[in-house]
């Protein structure tokens, strides 16, 4: 009985810990190439914020966002009452002007006639002939200032400066202007560029593409087919809000959208003897990146610290750390601890035509047998 009463008060042994299947991959050093992915935009390569010379009120603005226009097309009026009276105003003194150099005219061939009959004296002449100068200074003035003027009531209509698309519109009909205030934006046609934004440790990189064919690959999004990009400039001071350079890439005439979002790829520096595994195979231990290593002989596996290089989508490129043929876990990380048994995860489908191949031919053995 006391036995008996020993056994019972005695702990239950531990449970077995149950054997993990993990799937894993062997790594093999390489070149790996690794590709830095930004987001862009479609913009024209020239776009305009186009705005009256003279100042006034809207009375009229006839294009809409995202309207195509030609080139001389007028997208907006300004009420025109004032200049034209100050067109009137030039023209009246130009009349004027001509009537009294042509006086001018008339007295002096008077004067000279009396002057060679001695009738008056040089000084006489010299003074109509320099009151004809003034005349016709006033005249070539007044007929510049009438020009002047026409020009003034005719930038009452905002044109298009070029044939394109209405991309923004600053001002409404009723609002008071000043000369150059933005009224509409216009996208001229032609050229596309991709822009889009790089950190302040990539610009030296991307600037060093500039001018090379093909060094961008640029996939517009809902679509499967990447379009080859040139970079064309790239911006010599940083962005003093989010830290970065905006580059300009030559898309030429692809067939792409104004606006139209887009994935830039550009391929980062190539590195030999690197080792590329799945993203799934790193775990942050401590602050250090590390993966799991399955020693297959004894089917365990321990930590292994590495250092991370290029990111990809799903891939990352181990700089350091691990060894050309190390078998790595690629999925299961976060529930392992070190040298904890586990088995290689198999397929349910390859198991179960392993399971019936083995059937086969054990049936296959025993009518053998019979």
């Amino acid at each position: 009985m006391v036995a008996v009463l020993l056994a019972a008060c005695s702990r239950p042994e531990p449970a077995a810990e149950p054997v993990r299947a993990v799937r894993t991959t062997v790594v093999g050093a390489g070149v790996a190439v690794g590709l830095n992915e930004f987001s862009g935009e479609v913009r024209a390569r020239v776009e305009s914020r186009l705005g009256f010379r003279v100042g006034g009120k809207i009375v009229r603005r006839l294009v809409e966002l995202g309207q195509p226009v030609r080139a001389g097309q007028v997208l907006a009026q300004l009420d025109a009452q004032d200049l034209r009276l100050g067109q009137d105003s030039a023209r009246a003194g130009l009349v004027a002007a001509q009537a009294n150099y042509d006086q001018s005219v008339a007295d002096l061939k008077r004067f000279r006639e009396l002057r060679s009959q001695g009738f008056i004296s040089a000084a006489e002449l010299e003074r109509r002939e320099t009151g004809l100068k003034a005349a016709e200074a006033s005249l070539l003035q007044a007929r510049a200032q009438s020009s002047v003027q026409g020009n003034q009531t005719s930038y009452a209509n905002l044109e298009a400066s070029a044939a394109g698309v209405i991309t923004g519109v600053d001002a409404e009909a009723g609002q008071v202007v000043g000369p150059g205030t933005p009224v509409v934006r216009l996208a001229h046609d032609g050229p596309r560029d991709v822009v889009f934004s790089v950190p302040e440790d990539r610009a030296t990189w991307v600037r060093a593409l500039i001018g090379k064919p093909g060094a961008l690959s640029i996939k517009p999004w809902g679509r499967t087919q990447s379009l080859p990009g040139t970079v064309r400039e790239v911006t010599a001071a940083v962005d003093p809000v989010t830290r970065t350079f905006t580059v300009k890439a030559d898309m030429g005439k692809a067939d792409l959208t104004l606006g139209q979002t887009v994935a830039v790829q550009v391929e980062a520096e190539r590195a030999t003897g690197a080792i590329r595994i799945p993203l799934t195979a790193l775990i942050e231990k401590s602050g250090q990146s590390s993966v799991w290593v399955l020693d297959s002989s004894a089917m365990t596996v321990r930590l292994q610290p590495v250092t991370v290089g290029n990111i990809g989508a799903d891939t990352v490129v181990v700089s350091s750390g691990l060894k050309s043929g190390e078998e790595v876990v690629t999925a299961g990380v976060h529930v392992l601890s070190p040298g904890q048994h586990v088995r290689r995860y198999v397929v349910a489908s390859a198991a179960v035509a392993s399971s019936a191949s083995s059937g086969a031919h054990h049936a296959g053995a025993q009518g053998s047998a019979r």
